[in-house]
């Protein structure tokens, strides 16, 4: 009799698969960019575009399903004013239907994450995110969502980086739970419920994304998000070379394709994915690419009325120069995180200048940090913020020159994967790391005006909070026994503080940073 049931129940729960096509529209790393972003002579994204695209395509594609694979929150001056309020207006207007939480999502800590939840017409997910301790959170995150779509279920399940206590603030009551296991969890959860399509929302990064596609059977297309990768072929000379097409296909454990996208960053483009599933949720056939969201797509006059109001606030702090560049400061992220930047090398002037009266002779900046580049000409506030939109404060340690080594060494050991612990110094600082070498002995010199580091005299080194309380993995910093101190100045004011005392800048590489065999 039980085994009669138990087939009886599993054939019901299957009976209403059947085969579906789906258009997946999806974004991710928007960073608050209600208003398009220049690339090269060009503007690209912005939520008044989107709007008319989105309405556009959902007039004319199958099954359209509207997804975004987080970190909305996070560089500009909505941000900085709104905290997420801004952007959740027009998602609701958009009409988003899931999104993953990514790391900048926690930037504010619970509060601000737990205000735009509440107001999110919108799922919130993450499968290995556990915040049941969060009185703020509580309910409002989710590892899985049911989207119904042409007559069918459409299963969603969200999941975001393991690295969120390194990179983010999310408090001490968010538990991360082991990626594998979550995943595979809410897979066989969505699976019980007689799904068998399954789409994951990924803020993992594209390289633990393609992992995961190869290691989670059940899983049908993959939205990776947190590495601002851009896929496929574009003709167009404003976009930089690709990582991929789009999609990549990906071999399943459960032998069936799982298909990878990816949006790359800003809104600058948006993702549209056309995939026929068979009866059994497999994928039978897909097509799609990433629409370039560029200025011949006309603003939709509701979003643009709602951006132009919500500006009125911060629109004189916006204009405000705070000084010039004669030559530009280059942030970009594939420089920052890799050699020597004449944003990072600013940013780390301007620490140490805002440290030295409490003795700080050095300053660090990690390439994470630094989030955006300057252009030559008049500096504004609104510039200002972008580069530094964290609100991180100005942290003072004492360190002995070979914890500063123990730290330089951790900065460069994952060189290859572009990551944020890249560190930046101060004028007066430099070092040389040889990539011939493995990981922990890549750094071969460390000098300060000229003289070796040595390694039992101590230092007072200004940085940013987050990366003094361990975040991007700076165990050297945290566990540091020598003095702390918080000075509670902000970041951004101290580069403005920096545009204030050097109101023209003149920055361009100065050798502080020497990079040794770089692979060809």
């Amino acid at each position: 009799m039980k085994r009669w049931f138990l087939t009886a129940a599993l054939l019901g729960s299957f009976a209403s698969a059947a085969p579906l096509t789906v258009t997946l529209l999806h974004v991710n790393d928007l960073h608050a960019r209600l208003e398009p972003a220049t690339v090269g002579q060009n503007t690209y994204g912005g939520y008044a575009r989107h709007a008319t695209l989105i309405r556009d395509l959902r007039a004319r594609e199958e099954n359209p399903v509207l997804l975004s694979a987080g970190d909305t929150f996070q560089g500009t001056l909505f941000y900085n004013v709104y905290q997420g309020m801004a952007d959740v207006l027009f998602m609701n207007l958009l009409g988003y239907q899931a999104m993953a939480v990514g790391n900048h999502e926690f930037d504010n800590g619970p509060e601000a994450l737990a205000r735009f939840a509440e107001k999110a017409k919108f799922p919130l997910l993450a499968a290995n995110l556990d915040v049941s301790r969060e009185p703020l959170l509580r309910g409002l995150v989710k590892p899985s969502t049911v989207i119904t779509v042409g007559g069918e279920r459409l299963g969603v399940v969200g999941a975001v980086t393991p690295d969120l206590p390194l990179i983010s603030s999310p408090g001490e009551r968010v538990r991360l739970l082991d990626l594998l296991p979550s995943l595979n969890a809410a897979v066989r959860d969505l699976q019980a419920q007689g799904i068998n399509k399954i789409v994951l929302l990924s803020h993992l990064g594209f390289p633990l994304d393609q992992q995961v596609a190869r290691s989670v059977p059940g899983l049908d297309v993959v939205i990776s998000s947190h590495t601002h990768t851009l896929l496929g072929r574009f003709d167009n000379k404003d976009f930089p070379a690709p990582e991929g097409e789009y999609p990549v296909v990906l071999q399943n454990p459960d032998g069936n394709r799982t298909l990878l996208v990816s949006a790359w960053e800003w809104g600058k483009v948006l993702g549209r994915l056309k995939v026929t599933f068979n009866d059994a949720g497999a994928v039978e056939s897909f097509e799609g690419r990433a629409i370039p969201v560029s200025a011949d797509i006309p603003d939709d006059p509701t979003a643009r009325r709602m951006i132009d109001t919500l500006s009125v606030p911060i629109a004189n702090l916006r204009r405000q120069v705070i000084g010039t560049t004669a030559r530009g400061l280059n942030g970009a992220r594939e420089i920052v995180r890799k050699r020597e930047s004449t944003m990072a090398n600013v940013l780390a002037d301007a620490a140490l200048a805002a440290g030295q009266r409490a003795g700080a002779v050095m300053a660090l900046v990690n390439g994470g940090g630094v989030r955006s580049s300057i252009d030559a000409g008049p500096v504004t506030f609104e510039e200002a913020i972008t580069v530094q939109p964290f609100g991180n404060t100005l942290t003072l340690l004492d360190l002995t020159g070979a914890e500063i080594k123990r730290a330089l060494e951790h900065g460069v050991a994952t060189w290859s994967e572009s990551k944020g612990q890249f560190l930046h110094v101060s004028k007066g600082m430099s070092y040389t790391f040889d990539l011939s070498k493995p990981a922990g002995n890549r750094v071969t010199s460390v000098t300060l005006n000229g003289q070796p580091l040595s390694d039992t005299q101590t230092y007072t080194v200004a940085m940013n909070t987050f990366i003094a309380q361990g975040g991007d993995g700076f165990d050297v910093f945290k566990n540091a026994k020598g003095r702390r101190l918080d000075t509670g100045l902000l970041d951004v004011d101290i580069l403005v503080n920096y545009f204030a005392a050097n109101p023209t800048l003149d920055a361009q590489p100065e050798g502080r940073i020497v990079l040794l065999n770089e692979p060809r």
